[in-house]
């Protein structure tokens, strides 16, 4: 049965004692009920395009480099650890997928300089678009065991993200050897992608 987290909390990434290696990291959000006259605004644009990203950081909490950013225009990280399958640019479920975004993680190929995986969605163009996370429901992060397809656990995001455009949802770390997941929920209005990799360099 799959472990449904809270803010803060952290579960180890194995099995009877095996490290797990083989992981889907799904993300999925819906658009919320539209209200009459709630988008008049936005130049007819309705849509909410979310980005979901990885953050390959070192022990430092920096990029080694530009490679170790994993979203839809690098979709692959070094040694093939990570792979992004694919952009869904108005949320919901796509192309067959119970998530909205999936990524591919092969943990026993992750560099040996990289010890955090931070995974962080954000609302494209979201300036012009006048579009923030109150915006959209349901969103969570799952990590799922790619070799049997069970969900390991879960992080249902509930707090009030109105005016937030970024979130960090949670991250998997290394310690001691071992691979952890920690929920982590943290939000806030860098304007795109290239604002929250700046923090990290």
């Amino acid at each position: 049965m799959a472990i449904s987290l809270q803010k803060g909390q952290k579960i180890d990434l194995s099995k009877n004692g095996t490290q797990l290696n083989y992981l889907m990291v799904g993300l999925g959000w819906k658009q919320a009920a539209q209200k009459k006259g709630f988008f008049s605004a936005f130049s007819g644009k309705t849509d909410v395009d979310i980005d979901a990203s990885v953050l390959m950081l070192g022990a430092d909490g920096r990029l080694p480099g530009k490679d170790y950013v994993i979203y839809f225009n690098n979709k692959r990280g070094p040694q093939d650890c990570i792979t992004h399958c694919g952009d869904n640019l108005v949320g919901g479920t796509m192309g067959g997928m119970e998530d909205s975004e999936q990524i591919l993680i092969n943990l026993s190929a992750v560099p040996q300089n990289v010890e955090r995986l931070v995974f962080v969605v954000n609302i494209y163009d979201c300036v012009a678009r006048r579009q923030h996370f109150g915006m959209v429901r349901d969103a969570y992060i799952r990590i799922v065991d790619k070799q049997n397809g069970e969900t390991l656990a879960s992080y249902n995001l509930t707090e009030d993200y109105v005016d937030k455009t970024t979130m960090t949802v949670g991250e998997i770390y290394r310690r001691n050897g071992a691979w952890k997941f920690a929920a982590i929920g943290q939000a806030s209005r860098e304007s795109g992608l290239s604002e929250i990799i700046a923090k990290y360099r």
